[in-house]
């Protein structure tokens, strides 16, 4: 919820705007002495006048008669590309009951949000505390994004051809693709900003993040991310601290496997000790991955039910911006809107996307040949001349691998981009369950395809470990260069000038200058970094104890450089409630899951036989996982039931 320091930070924000120039709105309850400026529409640099006061006067107009019931600023110019929208009480409270958020109701529970019930809700008459700037931000462009027209028109100052609007047509995509709207965007709080920015990343204290001013000013979506990286980041000290003590207290550090002679297969050590670190390390993963998931859960619905959104609204969503058909009614809706065939979908899917993907397979498999071939290469030169340079040469092939699988993972991106794009997906959803799904195929299968045949089918475990310790010392190279010194450049010698210029100039319209910002990329590459750490770490960091410790140094440093980048480098982006990660939650599952049978087979052949002689079999281990996961799954569902419906 937001503070009495927030209010301050509005009263100056509105400086900027004069506050004569707003919609007056009629309801008494509605009236305020000073409304927030929420969002910015940025309209093209010739945009008619008599086209900007068409949209204004819609947006001002009632829903009842087809307009979004919102409240709207010209900017400095009657004349300018800009127009500033807020909301009224009225227009949040309905829409909060939509979305299904629950608020704090009179006795202090969290309750689903009723508008007839609203007099019995804390902080009704107060929207600053009532919601949080994301969720009044996200509800004025959900307004702006179900404006149909009502009936056939024509957009004015807009020729003929592109500025006919059909009926039940919806008007912001219309004027997106008629190059009336150039962007809409969510505006910062300057003041705001800066306090979480001291919170956040300014502090010198490593541990702990602002997670309910994350969530008040950036939503959700953002604040379960940074929660998760919070989280998986503590989670990396127990085998973080596991793996220093194997690799330097125990004897040969941690090492089961010697190489035979001339021969690339590989044996258990007999003359090590009998509980080795590569078996406590494997024992360990297992149960720390399991562990590790399922807290993550007890947690996530913990903060769901904080932040009021545990028991979200399911409702029919309206076409994704760029999505085409003809037009016609829709039966579900009986609404005007582009219709596309269900079958003509799948069939793009099935003779197109698929191929294409397994096209892209094949070419990490191509790459995966290479890598062996080079390696035999270098392995051969290393024999016969065994000098420092030619030890240097045994890492090369797989330092090229990586550039191959990093370039190749680039280009798959952008081609699974439009594959999905031109699939036509109707709902939002769709299209970022289709986009996701490709990427994390091809992720999984780029990033471990090669240490799975290297465990697995080749069981050269040395070769694994050089492996997975060129990997991940690579990836975090490029990635504190990303998250580090870049940020850090921007900030001292291309930010700075800017900076000086914003405190010189006290007329400066910052509205204006938050157009200069690119918008924000999201939270998918953060997401796919994460999951492929936890990939490195749950199935084979047994063969290579340090793994934990690299990914917690540069984590620490990594929590810091997204903050930095969310709030300082990228427009404010708009955050949709949500409940949990989404997709995200069910990749890390199934990638846990998958880590169970791969340290099984990780485990040291006497270890295998021990178990199998004593009656534990693989599957027996598989079904206990499971059956560790029902009792903490049955554990969540109890303590969702406690009185007041609240969550540990």
């Amino acid at each position: 919820m937001t503070s009495m320091g927030d209010k301050g930070s509005v009263q100056t924000q509105t400086k900027v705007l004069s506050q004569d120039s707003w919609t007056q709105v009629s309801c008494p309850c509605c009236v305020s002495k000073q409304v927030e400026p929420l969002v910015l529409i940025q309209l093209s640099d010739n945009v008619q006048p008599v086209t900007k006061r068409w949209l204004i006067s819609l947006i001002e107009t009632s829903k009842r008669h087809g307009g979004a019931a919102l409240l709207a600023h010209p900017g400095e110019d009657e004349c300018g590309d800009v127009v500033v929208v807020s909301a009224p009480r009225c227009t949040f409270l309905k829409a909060t009951e939509d979305l299904g958020l629950c608020k704090k109701y009179h006795n202090e529970d969290m309750v689903a949000f009723s508008y007839h019930d609203r007099d019995n809700f804390s902080n009704v008459d107060d929207m600053q505390e009532f919601l949080t700037l994301a969720e009044r931000q996200y509800i004025v462009k959900n307004e702006l994004d179900s404006l149909q027209a009502q009936k056939k028109q024509r957009i004015p100052g807009v020729p003929e051809a592109p500025g006919v609007l059909e009926a039940w047509e919806n008007i912001c995509q219309k004027l997106v693709r008629a190059g009336v709207i150039k962007d809409i965007f969510p505006l910062h709080d300057q003041q705001r900003l800066n306090d979480l920015g001291r919170r956040w990343y300014s502090k010198k204290q490593i541990w702990g993040q602002p997670l309910d001013a994350i969530q008040s000013y950036f939503g959700s979506t953002v604040a379960f991310y940074f929660s998760f990286l919070d989280f998986y980041t503590w989670a990396l000290i127990p085998p973080a601290f596991l793996g220093l003590v194997l690799t330097f207290l125990l004897p040969g550090g941690g090492g089961v496997v010697k190489e035979q002679a001339g021969e690339g297969v590989m044996e258990e050590d007999d003359d090590g000790p009998s509980v080795s670190g590569h078996m406590v390390q494997a024992v360990f993963s297992m149960l720390w991955s399991t562990l590790f998931i399922e807290l993550w859960k007890r947690r996530s619905s913990s903060l769901s039910h904080r932040w009021g959104t545990l028991n979200l609204a399911e409702r029919f969503a309206g076409p994704r911006p760029g999505f085409h058909g003809t037009l016609g009614l829709n039966p579900e809706t009986g609404r005007l809107e582009p219709l596309f065939p269900e079958w003509q979908r799948q069939l793009r899917v099935g003779l197109v996307s698929l191929p294409l993907v397994g096209l892209f397979l094949g070419l990490v498999v191509l790459g995966m040949t290479c890598f062996y071939h080079g390696e035999a290469l270098v392995q051969g030169f290393h024999q016969d001349s065994g000098s420092l340079f030619s030890g240097v040469l045994l890492y090369m092939p797989s330092i090229a691998h990586i550039v191959y699988t990093n370039m190749l993972g680039n280009v798959y991106h952008a081609v699974a981009m439009q594959l999905t794009e031109w699939e036509n997906h109707r709902e939002e959803s769709s299209f970022q369950n289709h986009h996701t799904t490709k990427v994390l195929l091809f992720t999984f299968f780029n990033n471990f395809a090669v240490l799975f045949h290297i465990a697995f089918y080749k069981q050269d475990l040395p070769l694994l470990r050089k492996r997975l310790a060129s990997m991940l010392i690579g990836n975090q190279l490029v990635n504190q260069c990303t998250e580090v010194v870049v940020p850090f450049i921007v900030d001292r010698f291309l930010s700075a000038p800017h900076k000086k210029e914003q405190e010189d100039d006290l007329e400066m319209d910052k509205l204006r200058a938050q157009r200069s910002l690119p918008p924000y990329p999201g939270l998918f590459a953060e997401y796919i970094e994460l999951l492929l750490q936890f990939g490195y770490l749950s199935l084979f960091s047994c063969v290579y104890p340090l793994t934990a410790v690299l990914l917690l140094l540069n984590n620490i440093t990594e929590i810091r450089g997204d903050a930095y980048k969310i709030c300082k480098l990228f427009r404010k982006p708009f955050s949709a409630p949500v409940s949990n990660m989404g997709v995200w939650q069910t990749a890390f599952e199934v990638l846990g899951f998958v880590s169970v049978m791969s340290n099984c087979w990780l485990l040291p052949p006497r270890v295998r036989q021990f178990c199998l002689e004593g009656g534990i079999s693989g599957k027996n281990i598989i079904l206990f996982t499971i059956l560790v996961e029902v009792q903490y799954e049955g554990g969540e569902l109890g303590l969702g039931s406690l009185p007041g419906g609240g969550t540990v």
